[in-house]
């Protein structure tokens, strides 16, 4: 069973989903998809630094910590 798409920074701690889309067509965008954050790419939440942002994701064996202007972009799709 699927759930609906929600944005990356709704994820909670050990959550995991699929990226869905990344929105826009700007720098940021770009930069996102050039850190890995591409379609059907399983991420997971791994924790966020004291005062919420940023949030750290595993994302192709790697993590990444994204701002939350960055990861409200990610469009993923949670799965049970």
């Amino acid at each position: 069973m699927t759930l609906p798409n929600i944005r990356l920074d709704e994820l909670g701690q050990g959550e995991s989903a699929i990226i869905v889309e990344i929105i826009g067509e700007d720098v940021v965008a770009s930069r996102l998809m050039e850190m890995g954050l591409i379609e059907e790419e399983p991420i997971s939440m791994v924790g966020r630094a004291p005062m919420g942002d940023p949030t750290e994701y595993a994302v192709r064996g790697y993590r990444i910590s994204l701002r939350k202007n960055e990861s409200t972009r990610v469009i993923v799709r949670k799965e049970c």
